[in-house]
């Protein structure tokens, strides 16, 4: 009889085991532990698990063990002993332990060796058998419809040609469904060309921050959606109803950690993808934004209260910035100059600085986001992202739609929290740059002014200042806020307060909705349009930002107060009407008053008299300037700039910044044929 022998199996394939490293989070770890096996031609399982601390991995075996039977010559009982460890019963001795330590896990490997030989198909490994949850709702539906399990497998690889199981297990599946006690987690898909790990422990339904209810949105580290480990939320609410839309987590600052070390860690490979293929991906990315637009603008209505028109805006502004980011190339071209110096040559190169972070403001739930991951992305950074706690629904959106478009892991993360999370991100030595919008200095406080001559077209000047004091609530840093008349505000007064009358104020979601609700009021969050007159530059009105649907009339007139009924799901909501008016003797005199404020981002005049225009846009201190037009957020192939405190920073989230000497630069917009 011939026997064989171990050493038989010396020149077999050997099986490497994972290679050592740190990852974002347990699953991230043992992803790379399974991917790696089914390269080496074996399949791994979780043999135990303590989820928060420690996950020790094992082989599934499933392959051709070898065959370790004694020789002629040895004893009955040691032929039993050998026999038994070396049969199909025994475990594989391969082991790999991850370990939580400081908020990111470790990968250790404590046995490397294998006892059996690599699967040469790994479609031959019993997981590759199993029926993924969809597979299982099916067995059971065509079940209850009385098909037999060929015709009910028959169906199934219609949709699934490379399914390996047979009748007989869906035979098993029938009885087990019959009996009442099985759940879709115990069918766990694990058909080792997707993933090789058999995690008894995942189920593969639903993420858990989807099935809560209301739904609690995730952070996204290093890849993946995941639910915080935080046990303390901020409630959604949506403005018009007072229903609560989701729940926002408050990160822990290890997960602050975990998105800053994805990030770095993907940051050497993404920097050196040809700048072609980042652009590729931005190019899929806008294609998906505007797949998906109707989407993107309801969560924007249902969170922020602005209504879908003005939503739909709020995605287009953003979109325009993705736009831009697929014809980058050009951007990232350096300089040369020759032998500035004898014999000598300089050049200049752009370069990707590294982890770089966006903090966002609530007032553009999707524009903002746009503004900051994009550019940064394409360039070569990689990024993580603060959405808004008031309004996180959009900022997720988009990241799903960026990794469906193929940004690889780690390059966009978003860790969401209050002010906590932003001291970690602003004290992170690893974080590079950081874009923010927010209160006062920081890109959204502005003091905007609108200088209203005598000559100026009544009809054309008041469509204007109610589109650009009361559209989207006033809570924009380009709103017009505050209306210098030169000379009597007598012609204005009936006419603006009637245009303001006319705007309807309801839910965002109705269709003849021309202002929605604004967040953060906990008893009411309709306001309708607000005019205010008599209003002096010492009041705090004139020098505080309102950031609602609020204008400011400057004169010394009795205070404007009018009640409008809107009628909104059958309840009444008084509002009133409130606008800031001042009047100014000479242009020279609103010139003074604009440039006095710290806080104006820019202004506009309306004026029929070319003299007066130009007087303005020379004299005036702001960095837009609009004539005939209020003024708006520039595209980005333009600038975003302000000589007021309103802005800080050199360079825009578009990635303009100053002139080469520093000075402020600024952008005149001008109505069509403004002088008659």
């Amino acid at each position: 009889m011939d026997f064989q022998s171990s050493s038989e199996f010396n020149d077999a394939p050997q099986m490497l085991p994972p290679p050592p490293g740190t990852f974002v989070d347990r699953e991230e770890l043992i992803q790379h532990v399974g991917d790696f096996a089914v390269s080496q031609g074996y399949v791994v399982t979780i043999k135990q698990s303590k989820r928060d601390r420690v996950v020790v991995l094992g082989c599934d075996r499933g392959g051709v063990y070898r065959n370790r039977r004694k020789p002629v010559d040895e004893s009955s009982a040691e032929s039993l002993r050998r026999r038994k460890t070396g049969s199909r019963l025994t475990n594989c001795p391969f082991e790999a332990v991850g370990k939580k330590d400081d908020g990111l896990w470790k990968l250790s490997i404590k046995n490397g060796a294998h006892n059996h030989e690599p699967l040469k198909d790994l479609s031959e490994h019993p997981s590759a058998r199993r029926f993924t949850e969809r597979e299982v709702l099916l067995i059971k539906e065509m079940t209850e419809a009385g098909l037999k399990p060929r015709q009910i497998l028959k169906r199934l690889r219609q949709s699934n040609p490379e399914l390996l199981s047979t009748p007989k297990h869906v035979y098993n599946v029938k009885a087990k469904l019959r009996q009442g006690n099985v759940t879709v987690r115990n069918f766990k898909s694990l058909r080792p060309q997707k993933t090789a790990v058999r995690n008894n422990y995942q189920s593969v339904m639903e993420p858990s921050w989807r099935q809560r209810n209301p739904p609690r949105v995730p952070n996204l580290i290093g890849g993946r959606f995941v639910d915080s480990k935080s046990l303390t939320s901020i409630d959604v609410v949506n403005p018009a109803t007072q229903l609560i839309v989701s729940q926002v987590p408050l990160s822990t600052n290890e997960e602050v950690r975990a998105a800053v070390f994805a990030a770095k860690r993907a940051f050497s490979s993404w920097r050196n993808t040809p700048v072609t293929n980042r652009q590729r991906i931005m190019f899929k990315f806008q294609e998906l934004i505007r797949r998906d637009m109707d989407k993107l603008a309801m969560e924007i209505t249902s969170e922020h209260g602005k209504t879908l028109t003005d939503a739909y805006n709020d995605v287009l502004r953003g979109l325009e910035i993705v736009e831009h980011a697929c014809g980058v190339a050009t951007l990232q071209i350096g300089e040369f100059v020759s032998n500035i110096s004898n014999g000598v040559d300089t050049y200049s190169i752009r370069e990707p600085l590294g982890v770089c972070a966006g903090i966002c403001s609530f007032d553009f739930p999707a524009m903002t986001p746009l503004w900051m991951f994009p550019i940064a992305v394409t360039c070569g950074n990689t990024f993580i992202l603060k959405p808004s706690e008031k309004v996180p629904g959009a900022a997720v959106i988009l990241a799903e739609l960026a990794v469906e478009a193929g940004l690889p892991n780690g390059v966009l993360n978003i860790v969401h929290g209050t002010d906590d999370i932003i001291n970690a991100i602003c004290d992170d030595d690893d974080v590079k740059a950081i874009a923010l919008v927010g209160p006062n200095s920081c890109n959204i406080g502005a003091k905007n002014h609108a200088v209203v001559m005598p000559d100026a077209s009544i009809d054309a000047t008041l469509s204007a200042l109610v589109a650009a004091g009361f559209g989207g609530a006033g809570q924009k840093c380009m709103a017009l806020t505050t209306v210098v008349y030169v000379g009597s505000i007598t012609p204005w007064e009936d006419k603006l307060v009637e245009h303001a009358k006319a705007i309807k104020v309801n839910a965002g979601t109705e269709s003849n909705a021309d202002l929605g609700p604004v967040p953060g009021y906990e008893n009411g969050n309709f306001i309708g349009p607000t005019i205010l007159s008599d209003v002096t530059v010492n009041m705090e009105c004139y020098k505080e930002d309102v950031f609602g649907p609020v204008l400011l009339c400057m004169q010394v007139l009795p205070l404007i107060s009018f009640s409008v009924g809107s009628h909104i799901s059958k309840l009444v909501f008084v509002v009133k009407l409130h606008i800031f008016v001042s009047q100014a003797e000479s242009i020279d005199e609103a010139i003074e008053i604009v440039n006095r404020n710290r806080r104006g981002s820019g202004a506009s005049i309306f004026t029929t008299s070319a003299v007066a225009a130009r007087k303005f846009q020379i004299e005036i201190a702001v960095g837009q300037v609009g004539i005939n037009v209020p003024i708006s957020v520039q595209p980005p192939f333009t600038l975003f700039t302000s000589s007021k405190p309103c802005f800080a920073g050199d360079l825009n989230c578009d990635g303009h910044g100053r002139d080469g000497n520093g000075a402020d630069m600024g952008w005149i917009y001008s109505a069509p044929d403004p002088y008659p």
